[in-house]
């Protein structure tokens, strides 16, 4: 939820912005990014519920058998994470009407499988966007800044959600909007449009103006390498509606605070020391507020987003604001008619599910994170740049599923008991991976290590040629699950440790990916790895009720 008051669209201006998505223009229709028109979106026609809902006598006959269908909403609700509550099955095909939907990618590199545990699982990664679109009379009036009115809109919040495969914790990561970074090629689905790869960093909120909301994931594929299986994208009035529906979320400062500078910049937050109740357009203020929060930049805003998000965890999980089944509907309503979604979601059900899954991780085992980040210099002060090793410490963790709150999973990856066959037999395919910053892979690594493995027995192995993406770490892929044994016995020959084993649809056999921490001759220098949360992604856990914003000494009264 972006920053206050005016700013300028133009990159690298001004680091002052204002949050979101998703809304719709003045007639009651999806507006367009860039210009091009209205989109289509299958909306239901004009019925009963639109004005005033079903009556009181539907109410209680939908509460019965049709009571589950809705208990995702409180999950959902506000870029959530856990799911309680029911509701009424009446609402099914009027509320799936209300989702708008769009593609989940428009990148062009295919994301990779996800590696499953022992117990044949496999994680969940979702990313939440908020988009600071001004585009109907609502989202004007509450984002302000004229001058932005129609024009494309930003995706100033960016949250990896991750829900381990054992669904014993969730961990959420956070990229501030001024990240600077790569953008990979996007092709708008509406219009055809070809944004081509930047070769030069852009600032991440500028992604969903490439296309849309499959272009911020796509970027975010291209910097962490971490497959995203889902998006959800919220704007303004999407987060006021919700915020009501919910009820007070309990807020806390330590300081009186007022946001707002006297040039008309900041989110008009006024709250006094202490803990407060914040709903509706509050809770907005509360989530867009930068000026009044720490340093007065993006890094403070997304941990006051982290601390809202966790206290609403908690109060709905109190299961006391979701009793009520007209607030119920309400909250449905508010739900899915904020969100967009990628079209893995675009049921009721399908989100219901997902909230199912979501809510098996209890409260204290959430993690709330911050990308680790630096500052850049010159014309680009003010800007936000991955954090060199433990930026992708970060990532690495949420690839490989390692939980961020320092506990272990309750399944790790384990040898698999499917026998592999004698070493001779086993063809295997060598590639070279060895590209790291910006240097190419070095000449002849794919030979020396094919020679490794057929010193060890692998007398069918081979080098295959062909243009290799480069790879961090050293891995060996496999097909399909008849194939573990064998793709585990090449690690072993060469000392990988079995975490560097997954299965991926991408390869017909059994692939060697030699990474560029390979790059140097003698045996894989296997290490242990840190899997400890770096202290600059500033963790916050999702039970710690004693959390309390830190007020700017220039913003209080």
């Amino acid at each position: 939820m972006r920053g206050e008051g005016s700013r300028s669209r133009v990159r690298h201006q001004d680091p002052d912005d204002g949050v979101h998505d998703g809304g719709r223009d003045a007639s009651g229709g999806r507006s367009t990014r860039n210009g091009h028109g209205p989109r289509e979106r299958s909306r239901p026609p004009e019925n009963g519920y639109r004005h005033g809902g079903p009556n009181r006598r539907s109410r209680r006959t939908a509460e019965g058998g049709g009571r589950r269908v809705l208990r995702w909403v409180a999950s959902v609700l506000a870029l959530l994470i856990l799911g309680t509550g029911g509701a009424g099955y009446l609402y099914y095909k009027h509320l799936n009407g209300n989702i708008r939907k769009e593609d989940l990618t428009l990148g062009d590199k295919p994301m990779a499988d996800h590696k499953a545990n022992s117990a044949g699982q496999t994680p969940l990664n979702i990313l939440i966007i908020g988009s600071d679109a001004r585009d109907s009379e609502a989202n004007r009036k509450l984002g302000g800044a004229k001058e932005t009115f129609g024009g494309t809109p930003l995706a100033d919040v960016q949250m990896l959600l991750h829900l381990s495969a054992d669904r014993s914790n969730i961990s959420v990561v956070s990229m501030p909007r001024d990240t600077m970074l790569k953008m990979p090629k996007c092709t708008d689905p509406d219009t055809d449009k070809v944004y081509p790869a930047s070769t030069l960093p852009v600032q991440t909120n500028e992604s969903l103006g490439r296309g849309g909301p499959g272009c911020t994931v796509a970027a975010w594929y291209e910097l962490t390498g971490i497959t995203i299986d889902h998006f959800m994208m919220i704007d303004f009035e999407g987060v006021v509606s919700m915020a009501d529906a919910v009820g007070g979320v309990p807020v806390c400062v330590d300081a009186n605070i007022y946001s707002h500078t006297g040039d008309g910049k900041g989110s008009g937050l006024k709250l006094k020391e202490g803990t407060t109740s914040v709903k509706g357009e509050q809770a907005l203020q509360w989530l867009r507020t930068r000026y009044g929060f720490e340093d007065n930049t993006d890094l403070g805003r997304a941990k006051a987003q982290h601390q809202y998000l966790n206290s609403m965890v908690r109060e709905l999980r109190k299961g006391t604001k979701l009793t009520d089944p007209g607030k119920l509907m309400n909250l449905a309503e508010a739900a899915t008619s904020a969100l967009t979604v990628d079209k893995g979601l675009d049921t009721v059900k399908k989100l219901y599910d997902l909230a199912e899954e979501l809510k098996k991780a209890p409260t204290n085992r959430i993690t709330m994170t911050t990308m680790p980040n630096v500052y850049g210099t010159g014309n680009l002060s003010g800007r936000v740049f991955p954090k060199p090793e433990e930026a992708e410490q970060v990532f690495r963790m949420i690839r490989e599923d390692v939980p961020l709150d320092g506990k272990a999973s309750k399944r790790k990856t384990t040898v698999t008991k499917d026998v592999a066959a004698p070493a001779a037999e086993i063809p295997v395919s060598v590639r070279n991976a060895t590209g790291k910053d910006g240097l190419g892979p070095v000449q002849g690594r794919a030979t020396t290590v094919k020679n490794l493995l057929t010193d060890a027995g692998f007398a069918k192995t081979s080098v295959d040629s062909q243009n290799v993406e480069a790879a961090d770490r050293t891995g060996v892929l496999y097909p399909s699950a008849d194939m573990e044994g064998d793709a585990q016995a090449v690690a072993k020959a060469l000392g990988v440790p079995v975490s560097q084993v997954r299965k991926s649809t991408s390869v017909s056999g059994i692939v060697l990916a030699v990474g560029a921490d390979w790059r140097e001759d003698g045996a894989y220098p296997a290490k242990e790895v840190e899997e400890k949360t770096p202290e600059s992604a500033g963790a916050l856990n999702g039970a710690d009720e004693k959390a309390c914003m830190k007020v700017n000494p220039n913003f209080t009264f």
